[in-house]
């Protein structure tokens, strides 16, 4: 069998699914995909077969072939992406608010990959048909920064430095309330939900949430606000969101984790009801990927780059800081 091979040792997370513990490890690929590799026959542990509930243990040999890429079915559609950056080998996008990353169910199109794919000339195929070029993703209703890959050596190359934690990932956030720290480390694990299987949450019962690390500082404050830069030390799914809402400051605009209140009543009704149109008009949480760097998969040399926050974003900050009291 072909194609790109990963292997793998067993000497943390012992117990866990086999499905999930190798997704965990594979940054590009989800966790449904690596299923229908083991289904396959595209995954062993210690030579043999197992099923996606094996649960792995200290000191399994695991080897997983990933086929190479068929041809991408994706419809190129010529949708507004802003590229920050391009060469032969890696392109840096502004991810639009509302526009989801890959195909999925329930979008099929208007995705990022669809835009790149009329876009740029070549993308990468290790992320299979349904992600070409893309490394890693955002939330739909996070904005900012996304590294694609335009051949397999620099989507390796971008993958392990995720993997390791070498390339840097800073969001912006702006939460509710007037945090008391001005820094922080946020240590919790998280999982998904035991009751509501479509959120996660900081899981601490049973092993069965994954270790999470995000790191907090105060950019500014407001009255009843704080805009925080958030950096990933770990990465998962909706990370930043669900520590946020744990240590009692959801993101504004996040209707998933607690982010949609409403000002205290001493603001006033007009203040509260242009509060609420500018919350609207996000669209989403307030949540803006804007500084990423990483090693560059060829020269090495090392690349940052910076965006600002959507315009609708920056409108409610701007706002914010005209509006000090009510």
């Amino acid at each position: 069998m072909s194609g790109r091979i990963e292997k793998f040792r067993v000497s943390e997370d012992v117990g866990e699914r086999l499905d999930v513990w190798i997704a965990e490890r594979l940054a590009d690929v989800s966790r449904s995909a690596v299923s229908r590799l083991i289904e396959s026959g595209c995954v062993l542990v210690n030579g043999g077969l197992e099923k996606p509930s094996f649960k792995v243990r200290q000191g399994d040999e695991i080897k997983v072939v990933i086929p190479e890429a068929s041809p991408s079915d994706i419809v190129p559609e010529d949708l507004d992406i802003e590229i920050i950056y391009e060469d032969e080998d890696v392109v840096v996008v502004n991810k639009p608010r509302g526009m989801t990353t890959h195909p999925a169910p329930g979008s099929p199109s208007g995705t990022l990959a669809n835009a790149l794919l009329a876009k740029v000339h070549s993308l990468s195929g290790v992320g299979g048909v349904e992600r070409p070029g893309i490394v890693h993703r955002l939330d739909k209703d996070t904005s900012g920064l996304i590294a694609v890959a335009k051949n397999d050596l620099a989507h390796r190359s971008l993958q392990q430095q995720l993997q390791k934690r070498t390339a840097g990932r800073v969001y912006l956030a702006l939460v509710w309330g007037e945090t008391k720290f001005e820094k922080a480390i946020v240590d919790a694990p998280i999982g998904r939900h035991p009751s509501d299987r479509k959120k996660m949450a900081v899981v601490t019962q049973d092993g069965r949430g994954r270790q999470a690390v995000t790191d907090l500082s105060v950019k500014e404050r407001f009255k009843g606000f704080t805009l925080l830069e958030a950096s990933l030390r770990t990465g998962r799914t909706h990370q930043i969101r669900v520590h946020c809402s744990y240590i009692g400051h959801p993101v504004v605009g996040d209707p998933v984790y607690g982010g949609n209140r409403r000002l205290p009543a001493a603001c006033g009704e007009k203040q509260r009801l242009e509060f609420e149109r500018l919350c609207s008009a996000l669209g989403g949480q307030a949540l803006h990927a804007y500084k990423l760097s990483f090693d560059h998969p060829v020269s090495g040399e090392r690349l940052s780059f910076e965006c600002d926050v959507p315009k609708e974003m920056q409108a409610l900050i701007d706002w914010l800081r005209e509006n000090k009291t009510w």
